[in-house]
């Protein structure tokens, strides 16, 4: 049993999982989230008297999260119940066509040659190849381990024997440019290359490298019954359970410096906290811009407006739906995919026609269609992450509103909503939930070669101060950014055992992955 304290600000995942694995091994962990409920991005919202998942809606790798529970004395499925997703998303085209990908590589051949021909079915195949080889040779060496320095230290971990591996994840190569090798079908290439987007990234920017994400999916998706809020309730029920304590409703106003180092917070309520590590789940611009005070500031350097990823629009929204058969996870495209991400990130604006993702909570994956009276639905689209030097007006919420719904109807799906059975949120209000972000939902965006290498790591410049999340090392997502508080929490418990022992830190944490 140790008498080390750490401070947790921040309950997201990144936070949840750090808590835990800080916990079982004796710490004194206290979790300061200034929301009532723990989640972070993982929000739930009452809409018309029933809560809508209104943040991540795809669980994935589930590895990361049965490790997690393992170590803790424990099992996954003793605490959620996760439902396999046959499949995986339905997509449609304002130009025509509609298509299903599913969790059996040869379902989806199947349903791709029918749709685009032969040809393009061979070339989904290879792509499955090329994107199980890249998460392949990443899984361990960059996934679960701490964040490579630069591309050298990255040729080290993955070995000089497996240099043609390291090759094959084609960061010096646009995403778009990797998939238009597979897929000649227009509708293909924007259906593939969205999974950029899953990365907050463009895929016209984005390097080949991201076309990893397909295996993650490739490799299994669940329905959590009860939604995404139940992941982090279960996270934050097993971390109290090692003796962590929550504390909601709690602001930090400043991390405090002494000495060159991190040793405590003051609180919004004037409470001053002390502890021997500060982890930070949250966005690492937030301190670099001076949100939790000037002594801290230096610690991060903040992503500048242009490097910062996608934001969004949202709608949560119950009400009735016809037209189209909806299943769990629905993508509605226009025509000109570039155009919506040179609009996005060079405009600064939202195409006239924007990509449509909708979750619909009540509806499982295609197996039953039926109307069902009113549902649950997350509405998305991509938004420029602006949030913090632009409002949207009300005239223009409505019209962003009106082309959204016009496109989905285009579609085929036609959706007979209220004013008041609907929320909106724009990159503005996520830039209130989320501060310093001008409402980016990914931290830094992963475009270009060496993007990877300007997110953050575990290890702040400051001693005693160390990040997690979604903005930090190995990247968004709920899964990852749960894998970045493990890999924060190990970091930790091994500097507070060096400085006891006087010796020094080791070398860089690496948790186990499974061989892909």
């Amino acid at each position: 049993m140790t008498t080390e304290r750490v401070i947790v600000i921040g309950a997201g995942s990144g936070g949840l999982s750090a808590a835990i694995d800080l916990a079982r091994r004796g710490v004194h962990v206290t979790v300061l989230e200034r929301a009532a409920t723990p989640g972070g991005k993982m929000r739930h919202l009452a809409v018309d008297g029933v809560g809508i998942d209104a943040g991540p809606t795809v669980f994935t790798m589930r590895w990361i999260f049965e490790n997690l529970f393992e170590d803790a004395g424990t099992r996954l499925t003793d605490h959620l119940k996760l439902t396999p997703a046959t499949t995986l998303a339905r997509h449609a085209w304002r130009q025509g066509g509609r298509l299903d990908l599913f969790a059996d590589i040869d379902r989806s051949a199947d349903a791709i040659a029918a749709f685009a021909g032969p040809g393009e079915a061979a070339g989904y195949r290879q792509f499955c190849a090329r994107s199980k080889d890249i998460y392949r040779t990443l899984v361990q060496t960059f996934i679960a381990s701490e964040r490579p320095g630069s591309p050298v230290d990255l040729v080290w971990r993955v070995g000089f024997r497996q240099l043609d591996a390291l090759w094959r994840t084609a960061p010096m190569k646009s995403m778009w440019t990797a998939i238009s090798e597979n897929f000649s079908d227009p509708r293909l290439r924007q259906l593939f290359g969205r999974y950029a987007t899953y990365c907050g990234s463009s895929p016209l920017l984005a390097p080949a490298t991201l076309m990893l994400v397909a295996h993650v999916e490739q490799d299994g998706v669940w329905l959590v019954d009860g939604g995404m809020r139940q992941v982090a309730e279960v996270l934050m029920r097993l971390a109290e359970s090692k003796g962590a304590e929550f504390r909601f409703g709690c602001e930090v106003r400043n991390i405090i410096v002494e000495r060159g180092r991190a040793v405590g917070v003051s609180l919004a309520s004037g409470e001053t906290l002390r502890a021997d590590a500060i982890l930070f789940n949250g966005d690492a611009s937030a301190i670099g811009a001076g949100f939790l005070g000037e002594a801290a500031q230096p610690a991060v350097t903040p992503a500048p407006r242009a490097a910062r990823s996608l934001s969004a629009v949202t709608w949560c929204m119950r009400a009735e739906t016809s037209g189209f058969p909806l299943v769990h996870h629905n993508v509605f495209f226009a025509e000109d995919y570039p155009r919506e991400f040179k609009a996005i990130f060079d405009n600064r604006t939202i195409p006239e026609a924007p990509t449509v993702y909708i979750c619909a909570q009540d509806r499982g994956d295609g197996t039953d269609t039926r109307a069902i009276g009113p549902e649950r639905l997350l509405v998305l689209i991509n938004a420029p992450p602006d949030g913090d030097i632009a409002a949207f007006s009300q005239s223009q919420r409505d019209d962003l509103e009106r082309r959204t719904f016009e496109l989905l109807s285009a579609c085929g799906l036609e959706i007979s909503r209220r004013s008041d059975a609907s929320e909106t949120t724009t990159p503005t209000d996520f830039n209130d939930l989320f501060p310093a972000t001008g409402g980016a939902l990914y931290g830094r965006a992963s475009h270009g070669p060496n993007a990877t290498f300007q997110r953050p790591s575990a290890i702040s410049s400051l001693a005693g101060l160390y990040l997690a999340g979604g903005s930090v090392h190995p990247g968004p997502g709920v899964p990852m950014a749960a894998m970045s508080g493990r890999l924060a929490a190990h970091r930790i418990m091994e500097d507070l055992a060096a400085a006891k022992s006087g010796r020094k830190a080791s070398a860089p944490i690496s948790l186990t992955a499974p061989r892909a």
